[in-house]
């Protein structure tokens, strides 16, 4: 009796624990996904916790893994262009222009590549690890450093042309926002909570706005990173930031028009009125962007890691870190198909270009999908 006794308080085996991923839903899956073409890119992202999204330009995406490897493939295909094992560290990029490719390192240099062949053209110096994709503009080249620090290079030979110092907090989440860069405005977000706005010219301020300040008791308590992606709309910009805050401000002054208790890491993601977002517990949200009321939430995904949305057609589709690949209607937020990519979650956030959707996963194998009417 004594043993029968103590059972009741031992866990079953299948019982969940705090902190589990949720487990899949059932349901009737009404749109059809179909795989293209798959190819590998490397080792992907390894153990560092780094995020590097293919971009697509022209009908070729760049990608690279965390060993230096670099490769162009063909969007269409899959076939590669080139592929080019280089002995550096990378960390953040790619970060493309109409000649060049930029890759950063985790040493804190800055490389730019020949987009036809890969060929190294310029390696430069900068202060400290580099997280983000530099990003090219009107013969300059912006990089931001973990340090804080923004550097505006010369795009064609790599030279410093001018430093933008911003004090960061000693902790903060692994990974920078990705720079955004509008009509000679680059607009930074910070690890304590701010996004700047910066003259791409010659780094000068233009504003200055705190987007959730970082108070707390513990450093834990404080972490305000601002979310991977932000988005600009006609003269809006919308920032989510890991302390429950999704803010729209006025991209000229950055004053705040409207905001939303929502916790985000991987930032926004707009189709017309639409902003989706994913909060850091598990949710789905889909916004109004313009005044940031919510259309509808699902909160089925609880503790599956999700990517940041993307959209397709009239779905959108998220990313989990088991490797699945949720298809939600946009105009209700019901579940229409779901797939599994592979088994270690995914290196960024799925990229939709026309009728194809390509992934990345953490291990490097790069996908491309199809739905629906597409196929």
């Amino acid at each position: 009796m004594l043993l029968l006794q103590g059972c009741s308080w031992i866990r079953s085996w299948g019982d969940p624990e705090p902190g589990d991923p949720a487990p899949l839903i059932e349901f009737e899956q009404s749109l059809k996904v179909k795989k293209i073409w798959s190819t590998g890119i490397g080792d992907g992202m390894g153990k560092q916790g780094l995020s590097m999204a293919p971009v697509y330009s022209s009908g070729t995406l760049i990608a690279a893994d965390y060993e230096g490897r670099l490769a162009a493939v063909d969007a269409e295909t899959g076939r590669k262009q080139w592929e080019l094992k280089t002995k550096q560290a990378f960390s953040g990029g790619p970060g493309l222009d109409g000649e060049r490719i930029y890759m950063g390192t985790i040493d804190g240099r800055v490389i730019a590549y020949d987009r036809s062949d890969g060929a190294e053209l310029w390696n430069a110096q900068v202060s400290s690890e580099v997280l983000s994709p530099p990003a090219s503009a009107d013969g300059l080249v912006v990089v931001r450093c973990i340090d804080g620090r923004l550097f505006g290079l010369d795009a064609v030979s790599g030279r410093r042309l001018w430093i933008y110092d911003h004090k960061v907090p000693l902790l903060a989440l692994r990974g920078d926002a990705d720079l955004l860069v509008r009509a000679g405005i680059v607009f930074v977000g910070y690890d304590d909570g701010s996004v700047v706005a910066v003259r791409l010219n010659d780094g000068s301020v233009l504003w200055s706005q705190t987007i959730v300040s970082p108070e707390g008791r513990t450093e834990l308590d404080r972490l305000a990173d601002i979310g991977q992606q932000m988005v600009i709309v006609a003269s809006d910009l919308i920032v989510s930031s890991y302390k429950l805050r999704v803010v729209s401000p006025a991209a000229d002054s950055g004053r705040l028009l409207w905001f939303k208790d929502i916790s985000s890491a991987t930032g926004v993601q707009v189709d017309r009125t639409n902003l989706a977002v994913s909060e850091k517990n598990g949710d789905l949200w889909m916004l109004d962007r313009r005044n940031g009321s919510t259309i509808w939430k699902v909160d089925q995904l609880t503790n599956r890691g999700l990517t940041r949305p993307a959209f397709y057609g009239d779905y959108v589709v998220v990313g989990d870190k088991e490797g699945y690949l949720h298809w939600l209607d946009t105009e209700i937020g019901s579940f229409v198909a779901r797939n599994r990519a592979g088994k270690k979650g995914f290196a960024a956030a799925p990229l939709t270009v026309g009728t194809t959707m390509y992934v990345l996963t953490h291990d490097g194998e790069l996908t491309a999908y199809r739905a629906g009417a597409a196929l």
